[in-house]
């Protein structure tokens, strides 16, 4: 009875472990995506004074909690605070009427949120839009660059596990990392730039922030299978991959998933290396410090591990072995 009853347990088991992930995964994944709106978002205002506390005044009232207003003197400082990445938008104030300035290449989704946020300051006709940073001409919709980077973190996940379970020299397991790192980020950029024709900016500067961000997902995932062995690898799985992907916020803005989830989402390695690619494929590299911080620091604590920890499923094969019968039988026969 015990043989039959053993693996039905086991059945029952998994069907209940996988309900409860599922349960889990669910609104992880969709909690995020049906809550995007502007939470402390930060946007300029070029308007004077006394105008400029009645535009806060005003869009505090009708979107409470979703802007933050930092006041600049003119259209060229909105511009330019735009283009370093301190804001992702701003709203001019003039007696003609107001106008705005965005950045779809920062975001498509903020865009399109201020555009309609600003449709009612005007006098019933549409406020003129000027997109500071347009989004690339081969992805006018920016969805290219967001979908791009869910299978480059998908192949740093199956490197990362690989490595780790196949490669049992230390020295050949730093090898293969920096090798397909090195790999990854030239073929990712010749795919996303030259095939696509989704992301704009220098080729090599654009792979080097690939390569980086292939190396920060693939060595977490090996270094953590050398520290904790297969529940390392389960735990990288579940940490970079599932719930990175759901708040990296690469296709929306950190600012719009529910907080403090969008901040956390920039401390993984999918969410911080799609800020960072955004930075400097579209703004010569501005706003790219804290996430390039972050990725290094994945990678190279995940080198260590993998340099320090455990080997995967490589075995010595019985050549290797030390041969305890041959070596009896060389004994004896010298006493002998």
């Amino acid at each position: 009875m015990r043989e039959h009853r053993h693996p039905l347990a086991i059945g029952i088991l998994i069907a209940i472990v996988i309900v409860g992930v599922q349960a889990l995964l669910v609104p992880l994944f969709a909690g995020p995506a049906a809550n995007i709106a502007p939470r402390d978002l930060p946007i300029a205002v070029a308007a004077p004074p006394p105008m400029a506390q009645q535009l806060t005044a005003k869009l505090e009232a009708d979107h409470p909690g979703a802007f933050e207003i930092k006041p600049v003197a003119d259209a060229a400082a909105v511009d330019e605070a735009i283009k370093t990445r301190a804001v992702y938008g701003g709203i001019l104030l003039s007696p003609s009427g107001p106008a705005i300035h965005v950045a779809s290449a920062a975001s498509p989704t903020v865009a399109n949120l201020l555009t309609q946020a600003a449709a009612g300051l005007g006098t019933g006709q549409p406020a003129p839009v000027t997109d500071v940073v347009p989004v690339h001409s081969g992805d006018p919709r920016g969805a290219g660059f967001g979908a791009g980077f869910l299978p480059l973190a998908m192949t740093g996940l199956i490197a990362g596990v690989l490595i780790f379970l196949l490669v049992g020299s230390r020295a050949a397991r730093l090898t293969a990392l920096i090798l397909y790192a090195a790999g990854a980020g030239f073929a990712g950029a010749a795919v996303l730039q030259f095939w696509l024709d989704v992301l704009p900016g220098d080729y090599l500067t654009d792979a080097g922030v690939l390569a980086l961000f292939a190396l920060a997902v693939a060595a977490t995932i090996t270094g953590l299978g050398a520290l904790l062995g297969r529940a390392g690898l389960a735990l990288g799985v579940v940490l970079v991959f599932l719930v990175g992907n759901a708040l990296s916020a690469v296709g929306s803005a950190p600012e719009l998933l529910p907080q403090p989830w969008g901040a956390y989402g920039q401390w993984l390695p999918i969410g911080s290396g799609g800020t960072m690619l955004r930075s400097v494929a579209y703004f010569d590299g501005n706003g790219s410090r804290t996430a390039a911080t972050v990725l290094t620091a994945y990678a190279v604590i995940g080198l260590l591990l993998a340099l320090a920890g455990r080997s995967g499923l490589t075995r010595r094969t019985p050549h290797d072995a030390p041969d305890i019968d041959s070596k009896s039988a060389r004994q004896h026969a010298l006493t002998a």
